[in-house]
């Protein structure tokens, strides 16, 4: 299993990431950073991440960082 961590200070909420996960696990949250942007939010509450990296490799912030659990 695997997951993705968002650092929300770092979005610049351009949403490329929503575009390459595969599994669509990430979306538009409510929550605002200190731009006023709305951030990214990671949801995968049946473990179907596949840990691939793409939206990490994607953020031009580097705002997503992959983390594995074991």
């Amino acid at each position: 299993m695997s997951h993705i961590v968002i650092n929300g200070d770092r979005c610049k909420a351009c949403y490329l990431c929503i575009k390459e996960c595969p599994k669509k696990l990430i979306r538009v949250s409510e929550k605002t950073n200190s731009l006023g942007n709305h951030v990214v939010e990671f949801c995968d509450e049946n473990n179907e991440c596949l840990g691939c990296a793409m939206c990490a490799t994607r953020c031009p912030d580097l705002a997503i960082t992959e983390v594995y659990r074991g």
